[in-house]
C-alpha cells in the first residue's frame, strides 16, 4: 500500500474525512456558508449586484454593491442611498443614505461625468438638498437653508433637473432664510412644469390663478392646475393638488374656465 492510501485509510478510521469535506475542496461543511465570491472589479460587483436584485437575492446584492461603492460606482452609492433613505432591503437609515449620496456629489467631475450618470449627480444633488434643509439630527446636523439652495440651485442650473427647480422655488416662495421671491419662484416652477413635473404644475398654478406676488392670470393658472390634476391620477399623496383645482374651479368664471381649457389644448399640441 501506498503513503498517501495508507494516509486516507488513517485519516477515515480518526474521522477527520467524510463526504461533507471532500479532498477537492469542492464541498463545504455542513452548516457553514460558503464565502462570499471574489469581485474582480468595482464594475463588476455592480453588475452582480443587478444581477442578484432581479433575482431576489438582497444578501448578495447588497455586499456586492457596497463592494461597488466603495470603488467608486456612483450608481451603486445612488442604490445604496435610496435603499437606505427608504428601508429597502436593509433597515431604514438617513445617515448612511445621506452619506452615500454626499459621496457621489464629493466625487462629482464635470470632465468625466457621462450622460448615464447625469441623472445619478442630479438626484444626489436634490437629496443632499433636502438633508440640509431639514437638517439630520442622526448625525448632529442642522438645518442650512444656505447650503440648501446652493445644492438645489447647482442641480437646477447644470442639470436642469425638474426636482431642484421646485425645491429651489418653494425655497423662494416660502422665505425662511432667504429672501421672499415669487417671482424667482415661478421662474423655476415654469421650467420644471415644462418637463410636466406634478408638484411645480400645481404650485404655478395656484401661484398664477391667486396672484401671490406675481401677475395674476387666472385662466393660465387653471390650465396649469388642470394639467396637474389629470397627471396626479388617484394618488392619495395627490390630494392637495385636486384641493388646489377644486377650490380654483369654484371661484373661476365660464370664460376663465374656458380660456383655460383652450390654453390647455394648446399647450399639450405644442408638447
Amino acid at each position: 500500500m501506498r503513503v498517501f492510501e495508507k494516509f486516507v485509510l488513517f485519516a477515515l478510521c480518526l474521522g477527520l474525512a467524510s463526504p461533507a469535506m471532500a479532498l477537492d475542496g469542492s464541498e463545504s461543511p455542513a452548516g457553514v456558508k460558503p464565502p462570499m465570491p471574489l469581485f474582480q472589479t468595482p464594475l463588476h460587483a455592480l453588475n452582480e449586484a443587478i444581477v442578484g436584485l432581479r433575482a431576489g437575492d438582497s444578501a448578495f446584492s447588497i455586499e456586492a454593491l457596497k463592494y461597488a461603492a466603495a470603488g467608486g460606482q456612483s450608481l451603486a452609492q445612488w442604490k445604496l442611498a435610496r435603499m437606505y433613505a427608504s428601508g429597502e432591503g436593509v433597515p431604514h437609515d438617513d445617515a448612511k443614505a445621506y452619506d452615500y449620496f454626499l459621496q457621489i456629489v464629493s466625487n462629482y467631475d464635470e470632465d468625466t461625468l457621462s450622460r448615464r450618470e447625469m441623472g445619478i449627480v442630479a438626484s444626489a444633488y436634490v437629496a443632499v438638498g433636502i438633508y440640509a434643509l431639514n437638517g439630520l439630527p442622526q448625525i448632529k446636523m442642522k438645518p442650512d437653508v444656505f447650503r440648501a439652495h446652493e445644492l438645489f440651485q447647482f442641480a437646477a442650473s447644470t442639470f436642469g433637473d425638474p426636482n431642484a427647480q421646485y425645491n429651489l422655488a418653494r425655497i423662494y416662495l416660502d422665505g425662511v432664510g432667504i429672501k421672499k421671491d415669487p417671482r424667482q419662484a415661478a421662474g423655476w416652477l415654469v421650467l420644471a412644469a415644462d418637463k410636466n413635473h406634478l408638484e411645480s404644475q400645481a404650485l404655478l398654478g395656484n401661484l398664477l390663478f391667486t396672484g401671490q406676488g406675481v401677475q395674476r392670470q387666472r385662466a393660465k393658472g387653471l390650465m396649469f392646475l388642470t394639467l396637474a390634476i389629470e397627471n396626479a391620477g388617484d394618488d392619495p399623496k395627490n390630494a392637495w393638488v385636486a384641493e388646489l383645482h377644486d377650490k380654483a374651479l369654484k371661484v373661476a368664471s365660464d370664460s376663465e374656465r374656458q380660456s383655460a381649457a383652450n390654453m390647455l389644448t394648446d399647450y399639450v399640441t405644442r408638447r
